[in-house]
């Protein structure tokens, strides 16, 4: 089913839990103007709020772009220094998601277009995908790439940030961001195939391990290990927790319930 949350960003709701949002403004290489933002708002609050929705797969309309950063025409209109804190729809940061995320990048995702993809739990590359923080070239900031951290090597994080130089896809898999690498005309195919494979598992199950991925992220070993432990305890009281050994004992495919 498909429908669009607005003219700039498109969401369709598939048979089988996923949704696809796409940026649709690729005469502008899908930047973050207002009613792009806006629609991605929405998208992401439609995509948590809607129980039959499990997994989300975020592109971009066209070839050229995933998204290829701020508005720059805005930034200069207003005159604008340090951006509001809600002014970009980041999933798990001023959006609030307790569900995964694929980025399904197709072509340049500079700058904030980074953010995003870098923002999203895994990310699927065209083959002619490329990555860029560039905002030592227009004199912005990327604090937002923090998290990075936690994906690459620290010198490599480094050379990225402070050259705001391009990456090639395949170089981008190397460093460990990008999961898999797809050609051109098959990248929504590989990004679905992908949300097929989380989506063959418990959902319950699914929310604690990224929770316990996220718990890793950011407390020593002890802490995290104590902590992913009381996250882990909703889905071991789940009615799935019992399907999934009775299905295995049974030869056949579990029934997840959610529950």
């Amino acid at each position: 089913m498909g429908e669009s949350v607005s003219d700039a960003v498109l969401f369709e709701a598939t048979d089988n839990g996923v949704a696809i949002i796409t940026l649709n403004r690729p005469e502008t290489r899908n930047c973050l103007s207002k009613e792009i933002r806006s629609g991605l708002f929405a998208a992401w609050e439609r995509f948590e709020h809607d129980p039959a929705l499990r997994v989300a797969i975020l592109t971009g309309a066209g070839t050229k772009a995933f998204c290829a950063g701020g508005d720059l025409k805005e930034m200069v209109e207003t005159a604008m220094t340090v951006p509001p804190r809600d002014m970009f729809p980041v999933p798990y940061d001023t959006v609030e998601l307790s569900k995964p995320t694929i980025a399904a990048v197709n072509g340049v995702a500079y700058a904030g277009g980074w953010m995003l993809a870098q923002a999203c739990d895994l990310c699927v590359a065209a083959s002619t995908a490329r990555f860029a923080v560039t905002e030592v070239k227009v004199g912005r900031s990327s604090p937002w790439a923090t998290p990075l951290i936690h994906m690459i090597p620290q010198r490599i994080m480094m050379e990225i940030l402070l050259t705001g130089k391009p990456i090639d896809a395949r170089r981008a898999y190397e460093i460990g961001l990008v999961n898999r690498i797809a050609e051109p005309g098959e990248l929504l195919e590989v990004a679905l195939e992908l949300a097929g494979e989380i989506l063959a598992g418990s959902p319950h199950s699914v929310r604690a391990a990224r929770d316990t991925v996220m718990l890793s992220t950011e407390m020593g070993r002890s802490a995290a290990l104590q902590a992913a432990r009381f996250a882990a305890v909703s889905c071991y009281e789940s009615m799935d927790a019992q399907e999934g050994p009775n299905a295995f004992a049974q030869k056949r495919i579990p029934r997840w319930q959610g529950r």
